[in-house]
């Protein structure tokens, strides 16, 4: 299973569920927000630093899903995505990416299309049932728990990548 770590140039998550543990805030006016672990927010950077392709795909049309990830050096932020798998091919040849060096992160059925697209599907402990069965590594760590950030590091350990100077930059 570790073995697909070693040939990951490319990480694509979901936003609710993945990247946050799924919950809306909303207050009175209608504004809703969000939570997102500042640990995977350190792996993003750094994938990004190290230069990885990082991407977000998500159904959601949330700004502050935006400016969260773009604070990050996240660029690719596809947001308000009726069907995913056709945002991913678009990304993926855009950039010349094969499928195969992909990880992809998804928590429920809006990602079941792109996970079997990919070289390594992976989810959050806590991701639907559909999800965990196409997963070929299921985090420990639930969605907006860290478990971006379990994915990054194994796949910057399992490459060499991970405690470099990079690492101390943020």
């Amino acid at each position: 299973m570790f073995d697909k770590f070693k040939d990951i140039t490319t990480f694509i998550f979901d936003v609710d569920g993945v990247l946050t543990d799924g919950s809306v805030y909303v207050n009175e006016q209608g504004g809703q927000t969000r939570a997102f672990n500042i640990k995977d927010g350190y792996a993003l950077q750094l994938a990004v630093k190290l230069g990885y392709n990082v991407c977000a795909i998500s159904g959601s049309r949330s700004k502050i899903a935006m400016h969260r990830l773009n604070s990050l050096g996240i660029q690719h932020v596809y947001l308000g995505c009726s069907d995913k798998t056709d945002t991913f091919k678009v990304y993926i040849n855009e950039r010349g990416i094969s499928p195969m060096n992909v990880m992809y992160m998804g928590d429920d059925i809006p990602d079941l299309g792109v996970m079997k697209l990919v070289g390594l599907p992976v989810c959050p402990a806590d991701a639907a049932e559909e999800i965990k069965e196409v997963s070929e590594y299921i985090s420990p760590l639930g969605g907006g728990q860290g478990a971006a950030r379990d994915v990054i590091e194994k796949t910057l350990k399992i490459q060499g990548k991970w405690m470099g100077a990079e690492a101390y930059s943020w």
